[in-house]
């Protein structure tokens, strides 16, 4: 028993060097994290130190097979030092910590302990197999099974565990129970479905915790509220760059409030000059009647602001507004057709009809 509390003490002090774990780590055990993993580490431990103290009685019986056990742990402690130092320079390359409020030094501190101590658990476990003799009857009873006149075992009888049952065998696994002739016989469950439901269980601790209790991943909801998010920003991102891509072939009217008001700012800081302030004309047009020197369509009158009219004095406006804005301004000149300002300017250009 002292020998194997001794090997213990050795292992997680080699375990602490190796994984660079900070001297004091009292304040971050708290987490319910670190809590969990340390609960599995002491039940892993007192589990390691009753079979430890089993094999150590069966070692006086089998001592021979046993000189090369201490060198095959001290070899599984160092593997373990190397893997340690191999999780912490993993670990340098992650910026954010696995788990929210706990370093990840402490938590892959404690995820090789709780690894180290099942491997030692397994190593202790396959021992005693050997030492009590398992293996080798393991051994005598696929032998036995060979015997000529014994029914062959096929591989889905060794998969899931059972045999074709003659008048002898049936004796073997009958329970005792007869139910009006029927005799009940023991069915095992097999064991790919034992495991497949034990995994499913540490399954389900496993996504209760991380979903529910420590909330390190999104659930369906919020995993929808992010891809909408992704996706809102993924098409303002489409509509800013399409948005400069409108000219005089493809522009549309826009007929939002908030265009028709972006349109009016800029008239009234770039074009009220000549047009006048509501559009009742002054040097250029008036661009409240039907009358229209160049063309009064959207598109002709997107492409009068982007060119300009140098014969006339209008300059080029393609330089000092964007795409859009032109648009914009295309969008407040057209609502202000049909509107009766004070002093408009005699109609010019020809009629247009829409």
């Amino acid at each position: 028993m002292k020998r194997i509390l001794t090997f213990l003490l050795t292992i997680f002090t080699l375990q602490a060097f190796a994984a660079g774990a900070p001297p004091d780590p009292y304040g971050e055990l708290t987490h319910p994290v670190a809590i969990l993993l340390i609960t599995i580490a002491f039940g892993l431990l007192i589990a390691i130190i009753v079979l430890g103290n089993t094999v150590i009685s069966a070692i006086d019986i089998f001592r021979d097979r046993m000189k090369k056990l201490p060198l095959v742990l001290l070899l599984l402690a160092a593997g373990h030092g190397a893997f340690a130092q191999e999780a912490e320079a993993a670990v340098e390359k992650v910026s954010q910590p696995v788990v929210a409020g706990l370093s990840d030094t402490t938590f892959y501190m404690l995820l090789t302990v709780v690894g180290l101590e099942i491997l030692v658990l397994l190593f202790l476990l396959q021992a005693l197999r050997i030492l009590t003799g398992i293996t080798r009857k393991k051994k005598e009873k696929v032998a036995k099974a060979a015997v000529p006149g014994k029914p062959r075992i096929t591989w889905m009888e060794r998969l899931n565990k059972t045999r074709s049952l003659d008048a002898e065998s049936e004796e073997e696994v009958d329970l005792g129970h007869d139910y009006d002739g029927i005799r009940e016989l023991n069915n095992p469950t097999p064991p790919w479905w034992r495991w497949a439901f034990y995994l499913s269980i540490v399954f389900g601790v496993i996504y209760i915790w991380r979903y529910h209790i420590s909330e390190t991943a999104p659930l369906q909801l919020q995993e929808l509220a992010i891809a909408d998010a992704k996706a809102a920003e993924a098409k303002a991102a489409y509509l800013k760059n399409s948005a400069n891509n409108i000219d005089e072939n493809n522009v549309k009217l826009l007929t939002e409030a908030a265009d028709i008001g972006a349109g009016q700012k800029m008239f009234a800081t770039n074009c009220a000059a000549c047009h006048g302030p509501e559009g009742q004309g002054l040097v250029g047009p008036n661009l409240t009647d039907k009358f229209w020197l160049h063309g009064g369509k959207v598109n002709e009158v997107f492409s009068t602001i982007k060119y300009g009219v140098p014969d006339k004095g209008m300059k080029s406006w393609k330089d000092d507004f964007s795409p859009k804005q032109i648009a914009q301004l295309c969008a407040y000149i057209h609502s202000i057709k049909g509107t009766t300002p004070a002093n408009p300017k005699a109609p010019e250009g020809a009629e247009v009809t829409e």
